[in-house]
């Protein structure tokens, strides 16, 4: 049983991943993220905690569908192909008939800013009934599947100018693939003028992949007459793992439709990787071994390599010797190891495969927005902490607008600019009757239509709340004084002692008895 259940899990997501931030939802996606303080409901999660201060006068929502698709890279698209197919690049002065012509320079600018050509690609797969919100607390499940390669900046620079500027090239490339399940609890605290909150995530890791930065180097050496180097890759493979995530968010109380807020997204954010648990006996089999032919998922069998246990990694070796163009033909020249499984245990305790961390990256998020009855315009600005997956250490601006003229079919428009897809149009709309909203996003990634985007973005998302749906503010209090008829109007003068709008002019008194002996005081009777 255990297998069936986890052989669906995967295929599924492997499914999605080759059709195809680390949290992202339909409205999200239209409005570019600009999402900071305009997110609803458990959407809050993964943008800004503290907006679900704001949602105790709002029904529950759960979520019973969702997916979400990223793709995107940096330089392949239908505008740079039609452009380049044909042509000759040429550097700043290179072109005798425009001098002015610096194509070659552009284009390498563009891999220079990603470290080299870059494609990278991920999947969310919300996983229904279980992400809850109500009130000023929301329970979330997000699978997330994640892969990112890109290829070295010394090959292109090589291509693009020959060995002349630097003879010695740096040839590592980059690939990383990781399955996680991040669970989430939130709850948010409202002051008198501003709300925080706080999401505490428990990072389940499925499996990882990638190349160990620290144990890899591809070093090419060129000179005048030959180009010789070696390079040494070894790839890392993780089976179970599990981390801790925090969230933190502030927002301020809406000010004549003003409000605005900042969150730190993943903060100490960190997976460890091969430790003990139930998914190494999920995918080990019925042998409870990794690296046998019962696994039920290897992932690097699963990427081409051989199956190895938790105890091994991957190792592949190679070495250039004197190449040039005379003996490029010689097959002497180049030779290298085929992948092999090495070990990679434990040094301190040789029974426990060696224990490995990688960082889940963390992106700083500050945004304002305007609202009132017939639209809604949103303003961010973020940035991540290095360039991996998502995220980017360089700021990136976006915008969204949301109209609200049609009550149960609110239309969004977004844009951004900057970061490592540098622009992004997003579009969407949802569809909302009676207690149920679906919502739709897409947003193309480093361009502004079909034939310009690097890369796209598609979000689905189906939500039941109540039959009283979402309003964005509380109806106004029905109870108060009930207005007076106008057939009980009284013609007659108002009573000495009243004003005209029917109240006294002085404190009121009691009644008293007429004046007799008793009532008066001992002065008076004298």
């Amino acid at each position: 049983m255990k297998r069936f259940v986890l052989y669906c899990i995967i295929v599924l997501a492997v499914h999605n991943t080759i059709l195809g931030q680390i949290k992202r939802d339909p409205r999200s996606v239209a409005m570019a993220n600009a999402y900071t303080t305009i997110a609803d409901g458990y959407f809050a999660v993964g943008y800004n905690p503290a907006m679900l201060a704001y949602q105790q006068d709002k029904p529950f929502m759960l979520q019973l569908f969702g997916f979400d698709l990223g793709l995107s890279g940096n330089f392949i698209s239908l505008e740079n192909l039609n452009s380049l197919s044909g042509d000759t690049l040429y550097a700043a002065g290179e072109n005798p008939k425009n001098p002015n012509d610096n194509s070659k320079d552009r284009l390498f600018r563009q891999f220079q800013d990603a470290g080299g050509l870059a494609f990278a690609q991920n999947i969310h797969l919300p996983l229904p009934i279980i992400n809850y919100s109500s009130g000023n607390m929301a329970f979330t499940s997000n699978l997330v599947w994640m892969s990112n390669i890109v290829f070295p900046l010394g090959i292109l620079e090589l291509l693009f100018y020959g060995n002349g500027n630097r003879p010695e090239l740096d040839m590592t490339f980059n690939l990383e693939v990781f399955g996680i399940n991040e669970l989430g609890f939130t709850f948010a605290v409202p002051y008198d003028r501003f709300a925080i909150g706080v999401t505490v995530k428990y990072l389940q890791g499925l499996f990882y992949f990638g190349v160990d930065p620290d144990s890899s180097r591809a070093p090419l050496v060129t000179s005048d007459y030959h180009v010789y180097g070696s390079g040494k890759y070894l790839f890392r493979f993780g089976v179970g793992g599990s981390g801790l995530g925090l969230d933190l968010g502030f927002v301020t109380k809406e000010y004549n439709g003003f409000r605005a807020g900042v969150a730190l997204i993943n903060a100490l954010g960190v997976i460890e990787w091969n430790k003990q648990g139930l998914m190494k006996d999920l995918v080990a089999g019925q042998d409870g071994k990794m690296g046998t032919p019962d696994d039920v998922f290897n992932p690097a069998a699963f990427l081409g390599f051989p199956a190895i246990n938790e105890y091994q990694a991957i190792s592949y070796e190679y070495t250039i010797d004197s190449l040039n163009a005379a003996g490029m033909s010689e097959s002497s020249v180049f030779t290298s190891e085929p992948f092999k499984a090495v070990d990679n245990r434990d040094p301190n305790d040789p029974e426990k495969p060696k224990e490995f961390k990688t960082r889940y990256p963390a992106i700083f998020r500050a945004g304002v927005s305007y609202t009132n009855e017939l639209f809604i315009i949103s303003s961010d600005l973020w940035t991540g902490f290095n360039n991996r997956f998502y995220a980017h250490a360089g700021w990136r601006w976006s915008v969204g607008f949301e109209y609200l003229k049609f009550k149960n079919i609110p239309l969004r428009l977004g844009y951004a600019f900057g970061g490592t897809t540098f622009k992004e149009l997003g579009l969407g709309f949802g569809y909302h009757i009676g207690p149920l909203m679906f919502d739709f996003g897409f947003g193309f990634k480093n361009g502004v239509w079909i034939h310009s985007m690097q890369g796209l973005n598609l979000s689905l998302q189906l939500t039941m709340t109540s039959f009283k749906g979402r309003d964005r503010k509380p109806a106004a209090p029905s109870d108060g004084p009930a207005p007076v008829p106008e057939d009980a109007a009284i013609d007659e003068e108002p009573l000495e002692g009243l004003e005209s709008n029917g109240e006294s002019s002085e404190e009121p008194t009691q009644d008293v008895e007429p004046d007799s002996d008793d009532s008066l005081s001992g002065e008076e009777k004298q």
